[in-house]
């Protein structure tokens, strides 16, 4: 009986280690690159999400973490209009 209990355990952990894998894969399906101009440095980065505008979202908000210190800083620069912001088509 603690033999089927194990296999029945395992195939549940597999099960949903396999659906957490597949819903964080088809969740991206929109990519962008933003490049911020803050406080005199400028940062690009990639950002992704289910569309153009939280992949733009996530691109803002990785590129003024490097260079926003403190939450008013982080929260001025992602009010800060990004100088170039690219989304190219899904292939």
């Amino acid at each position: 009986m603690k033999r089927s209990i194990w296999v029945v355990v395992i195939v549940v952990v597999v099960l949903v280690v396999g659906y957490l894998i597949m819903g964080s894969t088809t969740l991206v399906q929109a990519e962008c690159e933003v490049c911020v101009e803050f406080r005199g440095q400028r940062q690009c980065r990639r950002g992704s999400g289910v569309n153009d505008e939280e992949a733009r979202a996530a691109a803002q908000k990785a590129a003024c973490a490097v260079m926003a210190a403190g939450m008013d800083e982080t929260i001025a620069c992602g009010n800060t209009v990004p100088k170039t912001a690219q989304c190219p088509a899904p292939r």
